[in-house]
């Protein structure tokens, strides 16, 4: 009689009947409308992102943790349940939810006027409008602080320059959430992406998260109107306060490309015969395995020990930078070593491992890269900051 990993400790038994249930309804959408053709999107390096957003918001999936105009209002630890199922079926497919939910519709719901909040969300939970999220640049990733795209006051108009890149859902985007310098610091504004001036350009030739609409804004003599400026978002801890939202979600998705890769590597060992009986028998392998569920677990409580603080409204940045941390780099850990259980077969596009494995290479820098999160976490530690 086998077990599947998380049923070692029972994880289930913290949930209730509706986290369950969502998490049930999120797992068939990724298994009626992503595994299927997550393999054939990810070789050719396109995905259909209006058909796919489309699809999870007929189940409320985006910006379901947000309250009203639209959304679900969906619990933190609900949300976290649906990032793993997402994830299950491929990083990109998550990156497409986290990027909507997380990043661009929680900047206008957070920091937005009533105004945008009516004219953007609720088209934006229907999956109507896509929206992204504009804060690296081509030369300050890690260090967003440093950023050269700027907005500067013409009359009652704001006029904004510069190039934002790296930006998930751009080339299909009706709307972006970018962020730039003025004199008064670091403030948001929503631009409709059919603004003059306004040039998204695709991201080719990636070798991870291909199933991953990526690109590059570049912004030339944007004119807005004035009311285009979020209110509410004053400096830079607006756009890390959204970036700390999306980190959380990644806390529970990185399980997800953990959870599917090892459950591959597990029915393939059980299959597959050498020297007469299933790899599954060997020391080595059980080893593999072993080490990988613990470490899945573990991962798996901490997802919803941060899950609860959320819910109850107490969670700390620097907390989301220990589960992002812990989760992204002990999955990527497990999707290479489950490769190595399917042998040749791993880097086969007939099995999703090697494509877990790479695109986890790219969660692994996104969203915050392990040593930004090692020093957040540091400074915390020491009451000093080691940045830069």
């Amino acid at each position: 009689m086998t077990t599947r990993p998380l049923d070692l400790l029972d994880v289930d038994a913290l949930h209730s009947e509706e986290e369950l249930a969502i998490r049930a309804v999120v797992r068939r959408i990724v298994d009626d409308h992503v595994r299927p053709n997550v393999a054939q999107w990810y070789e050719r390096g396109q995905v259909p992102v209006r058909d796919l957003a489309k699809e999870f918001a007929s189940v409320g999936l985006l910006g379901m943790h947000l309250p009203g105009h639209g959304c679900a209002g969906a619990s933190a630890v609900a949300y976290g349940l649906a990032c793993l199922e997402l994830e299950a079926g491929d990083s990109g497919v998550r990156s497409l939810v986290s990027v909507q939910g997380s990043l661009a519709m929680f900047a206008i719901w957070k920091y937005g006027s009533d105004e945008h909040k009516d004219r953007w969300l609720p088209g934006m939970a229907a999956g109507d409008l896509i929206g992204c999220f504009g804060l690296t640049e081509p030369d300050h990733g890690s260090d967003p602080g440093s950023m050269t795209t700027r907005a500067r006051r013409d009359g009652d108009d704001w006029i904004l320059d510069g190039t934002k890149m790296w930006i998930t859902n751009a080339p299909v985007a009706d709307v972006a959430v970018v962020w730039a310098r003025t004199e008064a610091g670091v403030n948001g504004f929503v631009v409709p992406m059919d603004t003059p001036g306004v040039t998204a350009r695709e991201v080719k030739h990636k070798l991870s998260l291909r199933a991953s609409c990526t690109g590059e804004i570049v912004l030339d003599g944007v004119r807005l109107p004035a009311d285009a400026l979020l209110p509410a978002a004053r400096g830079l801890k607006a756009p890390l306060s959204c970036l700390t939202e999306a980190r959380y979600g990644i806390v529970w998705g990185a399980l997800g490309a953990a959870r599917d890769s090892l459950h591959t590597a597990l029915d393939y060992a059980g299959a597959r015969e050498q020297f007469g009986r299933p790899i599954a028998g060997f020391q080595l392998t059980q080893a593999k395995f072993a080490d990988a569920a613990v470490e899945l677990q573990k991962g798996y409580l901490l997802a919803v020990h941060l899950g609860r603080r959320a819910d109850a409204g107490v969670l700390r940045p620097e907390q989301v930078s220990v589960g992002k941390l812990n989760n992204v780099r002990e999955a990527l850990a497990i999707a290479r070593q489950c490769r190595t259980i399917l042998g040749a077969n791993g880097i086969s596009a007939e099995y999703p491992v090697m494509r877990h494995a790479a695109n986890l290479e790219t969660v692994l820098t996104y969203e915050g890269t392990s040593e930004i999160h090692q020093l957040v976490i540091g400074q915390k530690l020491t009451g000093l900051a080691a940045f830069g």
